[in-house]
């Protein structure tokens, strides 16, 4: 597994699954004579996207961010049409770092697409139950909501299957909150209405989590963003406003999806990566 040292923060990457997804989809109009040079594409036209969630142990708290796919969770459909070649192992990559399930304290959560949110509950003896029992879900209340009232374009990503069993543990939030001393949740849409990004901050250093905003390092033009963006022009603003922040702030930016890299530092211009943690797919 990848790990990383941020100060006091300890940082592991743990499998979640990997979808293939449409490789226009995921850049909207950008022309793919420009994107597939910044992000290799197959025969079918799809990319890969990990989605890997981020374990944190942190002044004794033990932290996910994201929750990966799940296991179990798909249709022979679903499979296909996602592009689904491998599902969770976050289970079993904790029982590795000799961590329980029931020992998870909190779920950091950008948003709850199935891709981000399947992992969060199990199916146990025919049943579907939580797969962080003790945890707090943490998730914006604007989320939370469609979540559990999604509309007609929403309903295929925000799966009842997900929130059921997991109601009574979650936290939610408006504009920002301080999950704990040193993580902040911030409140974006665009992606999706209830959308966050997450801002990991440690003597003076900050790691910057854009989630869906910024799913792989190719969509760091702050024009590039996704065809499945239900807010587009707000996932443009904000892109913009973070992005700039954090290039003339020297921040490393932390991707859920980015086949390549796990971490990457920019030059402030942003057309330069100056330093990177890159992905090794050893699990």
């Amino acid at each position: 597994m990848d790990t990383f040292q941020f100060h006091d923060m300890s940082l592991t990457w743990l499998k979640g699954g990997t979808t293939h997804m449409d490789g226009g989809a995921m850049f909207g109009v950008v022309p793919k004579a420009l994107w597939e040079k910044k992000y290799p594409v197959n025969e079918k036209n799809q990319i890969e996207l990990p989605s890997d969630p981020l374990f944190i142990q942190y002044n004794g708290q033990k932290i996910l961010l994201e929750a990966g796919l799940g296991y179990g969770k798909f249709t022979d459909k679903q499979l296909r049409n996602y592009g689904i070649t491998d599902q969770s192992q976050v289970e079993d990559n904790l029982a590795e770092l000799g961590v329980l399930p029931e020992e998870i304290d909190l779920v950091i959560m950008t948003h709850l697409h199935f891709d981000h949110a399947c992992g969060l509950t199990k199916w146990v003896d025919g049943q579907l139950i939580s797969s962080f029992p003790n945890a707090k879900i943490y998730v914006s209340d604007v989320e939370w909501d469609e979540m559990r009232n999604p509309n007609m374009r929403s309903q295929n990503t925000y799966w009842k299957e997900n929130w059921e069993p997991i109601e009574n543990q979650v936290v939610t939030f408006s504009g920002s909150i301080e999950v704990v001393d040193g993580i902040e949740m911030i409140h974006t849409g665009g992606h999706s209405d209830g959308h966050s990004i997450v801002l990991f901050k440690q003597n003076d250093e900050t790691i910057i989590h854009m989630a869906d905003l910024m799913p792989t390092n190719a969509h760091q033009n702050p024009l590039w963003v996704l065809a499945y963006d239900d807010y587009p022009m707000t996932s443009i603003f904000e892109k913009e406003k973070w992005v700039n922040a954090a290039l003339q702030s020297n921040y490393w930016f932390s991707f859920y999806h980015d086949a390549f890299y796990r971490l990457v530092k920019w030059s402030e211009d942003g057309k330069e990566i100056v330093d990177k943690v890159e992905r090794t797919n050893v699990f």
